[in-house]
């Protein structure tokens, strides 16, 4: 291991709350199980979960800079499948399940959007939610309650996730240690900046609605 891996495994010591679960998340790619940890992850994210995966990739990708493919893969398939257990989770377990973990991550008024964008291009709004910031669990559960094809979520989510997280993992492989040290000196800022990103998002999905 490395001197930039061995500093990256310590965690700071931090009262943000989303700082103290981004390093429980990063922890993992200093332990054997960072890949099992990485599909985990992506998994869980697409349906639950509040903290991409992007997170993990970026420590396993920087460890081991020639895996980084690997890892991109990983992540994509770990990520659409779980999209494939969030419309699931939509389309028989909305009641029970679903509607707790949207109104538990505060996401309703984001929900109710959703089925309008469905009526206009279901394919095209979950690949846009797939790329970016936006919360792809919103999608992929309501593409469960919306009734959406499961061959259109598979096949957004395939060109959305992987087009990310080959994309993360194309700028660690080429660019390394500088993009994760900009990552950890600027985290506060780029959460906000994340913020900014998800807001936009959701306009430009207003603006191709027209």
């Amino acid at each position: 291991m490395d001197q930039l891996t061995e500093a990256a495994a310590v965690s700071v010591p931090t009262r943000n709350p989303i700082r103290r679960l981004y390093n429980w998340v990063l922890h993992w790619a200093h332990t054997p199980y960072g890949t099992p940890a990485l599909f985990i992850l992506a998994f869980v994210e697409s349906s639950f979960f509040p903290v991409p995966p992007d997170v993990l990739l970026m420590a396993l990708a920087l460890s081991r800079r020639e895996k980084a493919w690997w890892y991109a893969a990983v992540c994509s398939v770990g990520s659409v499948l779980g999209g494939v257990a969030g419309w699931v989770i939509g389309a028989a377990f909305y009641d029970t399940i679903g509607h707790r973990i949207i109104e538990g991550l505060g996401y309703q008024e984001q929900f109710k959007l959703v089925g309008a964008y469905f009526q206009e291009n279901a394919f095209l709004y979950i690949l846009t939610a797939a790329f970016t910031p936006i919360p792809y669990k919103v999608f992929t559960i309501g593409a469960g309650v919306w009734h959406i094809s499961l061959v259109t979520l598979i096949a957004a989510s395939v060109i959305g996730r992987s087009g990310r997280f080959f994309l993360v993992a194309g700028s660690l492989h080429f660019f390394g240690p500088p993009v994760k040290q900009f990552i950890e000196k600027y985290f506060d800022l780029l959460t906000f900046a994340f913020l900014g990103l998800l807001v936009g998002g959701y306009f430009l999905i207003k603006l191709m609605m027209g």
